[in-house]
């Protein structure tokens, strides 16, 4: 089997298929840290792309809470309880991923499919945290008890598991962009690629018998806008753009900044080796050893790097774009005491103020000769 170099698992590792990377790949960056689970994303989504028939119970973005919850359900647990425990040495990977763990050489990697019941619960466990408040009991500086939002749509994988999967080669990325797509012509509903993906972000259509996945909102991402998800967010915990894939990562590119760069928002369950290209900025009141099992190694430093964010100009500039524009940001810099973005063709597009500025109103207006109340 060929082998990649995967740099989320810092070593090569086996994949079916040799191909050269996207002119630029894109990436999304969630920080999990400001989602408050109102499912406006989610609702964004579905109602413009899966809203007719057989995709009931398809839902390419979902926001989930951790860790009870998921969707389909157990989603994440089936596939850890088959494969290696996650073993990393200095950053390497030092166990299997789910390629190097297929049954016989050249089959598909290893994977389950969810029974039609795990389609059933798409809020199960939400808002339950990890144990019972007793009475009496008071916030003293770290959470007892904890639990967290975590928004997930499809990953758009460097190394896709559902493409390696498909025996009809129905699946494939395109290669301006990086975006995961299935060519529904070719598609005929064997569901290999179900089985395959790790995120279970695929799924089948029983009316058109074919498989459906989210598209990346590749007819927005072509005139520069980013993703319904990430415009309707209203907590703003998203930045779509893309990563650097030919040539060294930029230090004037958010996301190269963010992810590559800095490495403060970290891919969701990298010891699969898919390479999935949505980033999540930890929690940073949950628990380490939890968050190592999901983001892998590189946790502890994560939060730290959050929770210094004041001091960190470059840093804080990134994050200050998140939600800033509808548009797609490439480049930006930090102005002064500005964060200012600018898209494909050089024209600025957002201009965000390290401090909102503040206008105190007068209790008594005397040019409409009213009293205004919602004053302090």
């Amino acid at each position: 089997m060929p082998k990649r170099t995967n740099w989320q698992i810092g070593r090569e590792m086996e994949y079916p298929y040799e191909a050269p990377p996207p002119r630029r790949q894109v990436a999304y960056v969630f920080d999990t840290n400001k989602c408050i689970e109102c499912q406006t994303c989610t609702v964004a989504c579905k109602t413009c792309w899966t809203s007719g028939k057989g995709q009931e119970i398809t839902f390419w973005n979902n926001v989930e809470t951790k860790p009870y919850g998921g969707y389909p359900i157990g989603w994440d647990a089936r596939l850890l309880e088959q494969t290696d425990r996650a073993r990393w040495e200095n950053g390497r990977l030092a166990s299997r991923t789910i390629f190097e763990m297929a049954e016989k050489p050249n089959r598909p990697p290893l994977g389950h499919r969810p029974t039609v019941e795990d389609y059933s619960a798409p809020n199960l466990g939400e808002d339950d945290i990890t144990g019972l408040v007793e009475k009496g009991e008071h916030f003293a500086g770290v959470h007892p008890m904890w639990m967290f939002y975590l928004a997930r749509i499809c990953n758009h994988c460097s190394n896709p598991a559902c493409l390696a999967a498909c025996p009809r080669k129905a699946i494939y990325k395109r290669d301006e962009d990086g975006i995961v797509l299935v060519d529904q012509e070719r598609c005929r509903g064997y569901q290999e690629c179900i089985r395959a993906c790790p995120y279970k972000k695929v799924f089948y259509n029983m009316v058109s018998r074919i498989s459906e996945k989210c598209i990346g909102c590749f007819p927005r991402v072509e005139k520069g806008q980013v993703a319904l998800c990430v415009e309707s967010c209203i907590g703003k915990i998203r930045l779509h753009g893309f990563l650097t894939t030919q040539g060294e990562p930029r230090a004037d590119n958010p996301l190269d900044y963010i992810v590559k760069i800095r490495r403060l928002a970290l891919p969701l369950y990298p010891q699969h080796g898919t390479g999935p290209n949505v980033y999540y900025i930890p929690p940073v009141h949950v628990p380490s050893g939890f968050l190592e099992q999901l983001f892998g190694p590189g946790v502890d430093r994560s939060k730290e790097m959050y929770r210094a964010l004041r001091d960190d100009r470059q840093l804080m500039g990134a994050l200050l774009l998140f939600g800033a524009t509808n548009r797609i940001i490439t480049r930006y810099e930090v102005q002064g005491e500005e964060a200012v973005g600018w898209a494909d063709g050089g024209e600025e597009i957002a201009r965000v103020p390290f401090t909102e500025p503040v206008h105190i109103r007068e209790h008594y207006d005397r040019k409409h000769d009213v009293y205004r109340h919602n004053t302090t």
